[in-house]
């Protein structure tokens, strides 16, 4: 059985790493009226976005469409993809481009949340030998800022490594991807709360013991009092051994 080379994914388009994966295939037979490779027509709506890859012998950068990011508008939204099977020549290329330790990359437009406007691309790469020996097992996570916009994006293949083990051709035809939209985490706020409660806890811990409102005064008398008799005596003694010099003189 042959899949129709599509691969959809639901995930969350603001959250924190809730990811949410469902693979859509199909089987090629006369009931069905679509052949292995045709791209089924996906019915959505918000701002469709174009991922785009690139796999050269001599490590030159020529992009073209590896599949299409659907955002779903509103802050939960979601978001879709879908991605076409790699052709025969382009899996050949894409060992070849491995043999020689060459590097697989992917762009995506910066668009902006609100207009889709395009302004420039984020591009990422890996070594294209571990995407080919982790059988086109990838993680992709565009980044959005508060607004939206698309700031950034990443690529991670699984397993990472590149070990020169055989990989047989139908293992080439399907990505499999995961897809995370990631935007910046919420500040968090002021524990204002806790900190009501603690003053209360210790004004009531005040209400109970008396002692702790006492001033400074009745706290330390016994320390004050003996300091405060010695200068009086220091300063009467200054005073009679002065008288004392001065009717000497006369």
């Amino acid at each position: 059985m042959a899949g129709f080379g599509v691969l959809i994914l639901q995930v969350s388009l603001f959250g924190t790493g809730f990811v949410f994966v469902a693979q859509l295939a199909g089987v090629a037979d006369c009931n069905s009226g679509r052949k292995p490779g045709d791209v089924l027509e996906i019915d959505v709506t918000g701002l469709a976005i174009q991922l785009e890859h690139s796999f050269e012998v001599d490590d030159s950068v020529r992009f073209w469409v590896r599949g299409s990011v659907f955002l779903k508008p509103g802050r939960d939204g979601g978001a879709l993809l879908s991605q076409n099977q790699l052709r025969e020549e382009e899996r050949n290329k894409l060992r070849e481009v491995s043999s020689v330790d060459g590097l697989y990359r992917i762009r995506i437009p910066r668009k902006s949340g609100q207009t889709g406007a395009e302004d420039a691309y984020v591009t990422s790469f890996v070594r294209a030998c571990s995407l080919v020996e982790s059988h086109l097992s990838d993680v992709i996570t565009v980044n959005t800022d508060v607004a939206g916009n698309i700031i950034g994006v990443s690529i991670v293949t699984l397993p990472g490594s590149c070990t020169g083990s055989e990989v047989e051709d139908v293992d080439l035809e399907l990505f499999n991807t995961t897809l995370s939209i990631m935007g910046p985490s919420p500040a968090p706020f002021p524990e204002t709360a806790v900190f009501i409660e603690r003053m209360e806890q210790e004004q009531a811990q005040k209400a109970k013991n008396p002692q702790e409102q006492k001033s400074f005064f009745a706290k330390y008398w016994m320390y004050i009092v003996p300091l405060v008799l010695f200068l009086m005596m220091s300063g009467a003694q200054d005073q009679g051994g002065a008288g004392g010099a001065n009717g000497g003189g006369r």
